[in-house]
């Protein structure tokens, strides 16, 4: 859907990239990418340079740059394009595991609001600076989430805990992933990325939605999960309000 997006708006000069991330860096981006097989800039980044830069808490997540390279929208939810084809969603049947029914029933009660942000990017793209929703400096800097000494050393936790991940000191990691999550609560990215680390499935959808396993519950070394933690805190703040 993302390459459809691109192909329909990059005759007017518009340019989609889209950036994984991934501690296990092609390990763990490539199935999705091979599917989605992008003629746009594709990229992985393992280090999650990228979310801690511009403030991604969550995926997928959109970053407005005009030609100048100056930031016009900063982090916010890029829902999916309402008038392009999202393929089928895998079917509801036995052959699934309970969870996995359980967390697209809590997913499909998710609200976004794609009308209006793909409206707002498509005046964008045909105005350019001009447009009502391309912010000013400014306004860009207020809306950009304030970094204070608990979200700044989370994110160091995240990193040393990634950078144990690679070094394949996984039972390191887990630590540094946990006070990540306690000091940066409202970063999906966190959570999820040291969720699905650990080795519960070696598939790419049991990857995505790891959670305990239902006969070890004990063994899941998290406070949390994505089917947990989205009963808890409710679909509808998952993503933040899209606002013009």
């Amino acid at each position: 859907m993302w390459q459809a997006l691109r192909d329909a708006l990059s005759p007017k000069g518009f340019e989609l990239v889209t950036i994984g991330l991934d501690t296990l860096g092609a390990q763990g981006c490539r199935a999705f990418m091979e599917a989605a097989a992008p003629t746009h800039p594709a990229l992985i980044d393992s280090h999650h340079v990228v979310a801690d830069l511009f403030g991604i808490t969550n995926i997928p997540q959109s970053v407005w740059i005009n030609e100048q390279g100056r930031i016009v929208r900063p982090a916010e939810a890029a829902p999916a394009p309402p008038d392009i084809p999202r393929g089928q969603p895998p079917a509801m049947s036995g052959e699934l595991p309970q969870r996995f029914i359980e967390i697209f029933t809590e997913a499909s009660k998710i609200t976004q609001d794609a009308v209006g942000y793909h409206a707002a990017l498509r005046d964008w793209v045909d105005n350019g600076d001009s447009s009502r929703y391309a912010l000013s400096a400014t306004e860009v800097i207020a809306r950009s989430r304030p970094r204070n000494a608990d979200v700044a050393l989370g994110h160091a936790h995240f990193e040393l805990a990634c950078e144990l991940e690679r070094r394949g000191r996984h039972d390191a990691a887990i630590a540094h992933f946990r006070e990540a999550h306690r000091l940066v609560p409202d970063s999906w990215t966190f959570r999820r990325q040291a969720w699905s680390l650990e080795p519960v499935g070696d598939s790419a959808l049991a990857r995505f939605w790891q959670g305990p396993a239902p006969d070890r519950p004990a063994d899941w070394p998290y406070a949390g999960d994505w089917l947990t933690d989205i009963r808890r805190e409710g679909p509808e703040n998952y993503y933040d309000t899209w606002r013009p």
